[in-house]
């Protein structure tokens, strides 16, 4: 790709939609209040991750719920409860972690339909208000504390949670930082930092600190970069939660694809799923969709479960 190319352009289709049975319209909720400016909305769908068995689950923040779409776009009530859930991960050990925003790390059990507390706060401190999740092959941690963060408030954080239980600030100076992914050898992780309307380019070292962390790619709009997920190829993809789109992005950062939304404007976070993991699946929180693309190049692999198939 040369700098006098245009992105490639990819359209979505729709895979799902939150069914009417689901949807709490009319009620208003403490997040919408947060948020949306207090107009009430009848949901807003978050967290894309896949089972072992092909099972999709998606976070439903407002009213404190999960979901599990099947693989024909069938959808089952997983778990309700007082809390407001943004990003799910599934753990090697076979654990389904959740990013909750008021209550920090949560594990759900989807047989039993319950979530018991991993995390909720360090050195007795509460979090802001914890955003999204990314494991790495040895199971550490990585979560995003976003809260009400912002160019006004700098102050996000990015944790790691060890193995051994250990617990590092490993940023403390991001404006509302959101969603994360690793590079294909885990050397380097991306952390979506919204209201900035960039990606940050984490580099790990050695000895488990960060250095020379920088801006990999600037985007615009109202709001900004969101969920990210990488491919085989070492390309990023960044779903951007105003302008409709998720952005491509190769290893030297030049965006090389742009994937068009066939809802709403929302697009909040995203997944590859499918057999051969060649599918990615996009969030629309605006209209409670989930839309696919079909990719060229499979989805880097992900920790997920076959415990719940």
């Amino acid at each position: 790709m040369y700098f006098d190319q245009l992105p490639r352009t990819v359209q979505t289709r729709l895979f799902t939609t939150m069914p009417d049975e689901f949807r709490r319209k009319g009620i208003v909720s403490t997040w919408a209040d947060a948020n949306k400016r207090g107009i009430p909305v009848d949901s807003f769908i978050e967290g894309p991750a896949f089972d072992g068995a092909g099972h999709l689950y998606i976070v439903d923040i407002p009213f404190g719920r999960i979901f599990r779409i099947s693989p024909q776009g069938e959808w089952t009530r997983v778990v309700e409860y007082d809390g407001e859930p943004n990003g799910l991960k599934f753990h090697p050990d076979g654990r389904i972690l959740v990013a909750d925003y008021r209550n920090g790390l949560l594990v759900l059990d989807p047989v039993a339909g319950s979530i018991t507390p991993l995390l909720g706060r360090r050195n007795s401190e509460s979090f802001k208000g914890i955003n999204d999740i990314a494991i790495s092959s040895s199971g550490d941690i990585y979560f995003t504390d976003q809260g009400q963060t912002g160019l006004h408030d700098p102050t996000g954080r990015v944790y790691r949670l060890s193995t051994a239980g250990r617990l590092d600030c490993l940023l403390s100076n991001v404006p509302s930082p959101n969603g994360l992914a690793f590079s294909p050898d885990e050397t380097v992780l991306f952390v979506a930092a919204t209201r900035d309307n960039t990606v940050w380019r984490v580099p790990l070292m050695r000895d488990g600190s960060v250095a020379k962390v920088g801006r990999f790619c600037t985007m615009f709009g109202i709001s900004g970069p969101d969920g990210l997920a990488m491919d085989e190829a070492g390309r990023l993809f960044v779903a951007h939660a105003s302008l409709g789109r998720v952005f491509v992005f190769d290893r030297t950062g030049e965006c090389v694809a742009i994937i068009k939304s066939c809802a709403g404007i929302t697009c909040t976070n995203i997944a590859f799923g499918g057999p051969d993991r060649r599918q990615l699946f996009v969030t629309e929180s605006e209209t409670g969709s989930v839309m696919v693309a079909e990719m060229d190049v499979p989805g880097l692999p992900l920790p997920r479960s076959s415990a719940y198939c």
